[in-house]
């Protein structure tokens, strides 16, 4: 497996040299200072692909270029921002960068409750609590009819969340949940993010998937005509938030999105981490499955926790059999190079490591300091070795 490291561009505070020292040799990526959905100009893409060479690093993967709202609600000026986006993957292609990792997930990306939760390690992970944000969704942001998503016992428990909450924790929570984490599509005030859940006002998982599929059914040959291969990441968690529909999120979501346009271009993300956060995932199964569309895998753990909650654990911890993916995910390697396929060397990243040490002290982002990925990616290497020499 090819072993990369994502990066948020010259504004990271981890340097290329730094993610050169951790042994990885690709870099994950995106122009993240122009993520509204607009066009990114080649010249801008070969600048940084540039300096990821000059790094002695190579570019993997695109991730991600933003699929904007309208594209997802298929409404306003859609067509621009699909025109756009051919207009990037036109750009990256153009660098050589055959793998663009993207999602689906309306208004919010990736979401958490907490960023530096207390381990007993004396480390810190990022962690979701299903009731911290039932107590968001319901009385900070006070969502029309949220009470309905959830039941009774929830709501309840919910409240007496809140009632407890000093104003200072419910700030931050506000903050961890809309203001953007790193990756993310866009940030919001209390207002805007009531306005942009407005406009999904009555939609259904089907309305998302059909557009999805209109989505894919257009770039999916656009994508296989310049050599690039897509690869959709998993909801982050894999179930609704705020009432929005989210449609990546189990098997039967991946048959549907590969059946939308039937082209290898048209592939998978495997994120053990967002499938592992739902029990009724067979993960392994899963790699088996779709193992020809896998063109990316992120590698990372989270613990799940009865009542819906979860955090992130130590990669080869938590509640998913991390050996078994990446077994699966070598022995496909090892029949594309029987077939030849030039893309047998599936690029993989450890994501979401912990907090540790003098990274405590330092700022960050959120999920991706050095020294937590540096364990993690020292791990999987030696999984990967272990598997590869048995």
């Amino acid at each position: 497996m090819k072993e990369t490291w994502r990066w948020f561009g010259p504004q990271d505070p981890i340097s290329l040299a730094q993610v050169k020292q951790a042994g990885a040799t690709g870099i994950v990526t995106a122009l993240h200072h122009m993520y509204r959905g607009e066009a990114w100009p080649a010249a801008e893409v070969m600048k940084r692909k540039a300096a990821i060479e000059a790094a002695g690093l190579v570019w993997s993967v695109v991730e991600s270029i933003p699929v904007h709202n309208s594209i997802k609600l298929r409404s306003g000026d859609f067509r621009f921002y699909i025109d756009a986006w051919k207009d990037s993957l036109r750009a990256v292609a153009q660098a050589g960068v055959q793998v663009v990792c993207y999602n689906f997930m309306p208004v919010v990306d990736w979401t958490r409750t907490d960023l530096k939760w207390a381990l007993p390690s004396t480390g810190y992970a990022l962690r979701f609590d299903a009731t911290d944000f039932a107590a968001y969704d319901l009385f900070i942001l006070a969502r029309q009819n949220a009470d309905l998503q959830y039941d009774a016992g929830r709501v309840m428990a919910a409240r007496a969340r809140f009632d407890a909450m000093p104003e200072t924790r419910r700030n931050d929570l506000e903050r961890t949940i809309i203001a953007g984490l790193p990756g993310a599509e866009a940030s919001y005030t209390r207002e805007e993010f009531r306005r942009q859940l407005g406009e999904y006002d009555g939609a259904t998982p089907e309305d998302l998937r059909a557009n999805l599929r209109e989505f894919l059914r257009e770039m999916a040959p656009a994508a296989a005509e310049l050599g690039v291969r897509l690869c959709i990441h998993p909801d982050d968690p894999p179930w609704s938030l705020f009432g929005l529909p989210r449609v990546v999120s189990n098997a039967d979501d991946v048959r549907a999105i590969f059946g939308a346009a039937d082209v290898p271009a048209n592939g998978l993300t495997f994120c053990v981490g967002s499938f592992g956060a739902r029990a009724d995932n067979d993960l392994v199964a899963m790699v088996r499955e779709f193992a020809p569309r896998i063109h990316f895998a992120h590698l990372r753990q989270v613990r799940r926790e009865e009542d819906g909650s979860f955090y992130e654990a130590a990669h080869l911890e938590g509640s998913s059999d991390m050996v078994g993916v990446v077994r699966a995910l070598l022995e496909e390697e090892a029949r594309r190079r029987r077939e030849g396929r030039a893309d047998a060397e599936i690029p993989m990243r450890p994501d979401h490591g912990h907090l540790l040490a003098d990274d405590i002290d330092k700022k960050t982002n959120p999920g991706y300091s050095y020294v937590g990925r540096l364990k993690g990616l020292a791990e999987l290497r030696g999984v990967v070795r272990g598997l590869s020499y048995s």
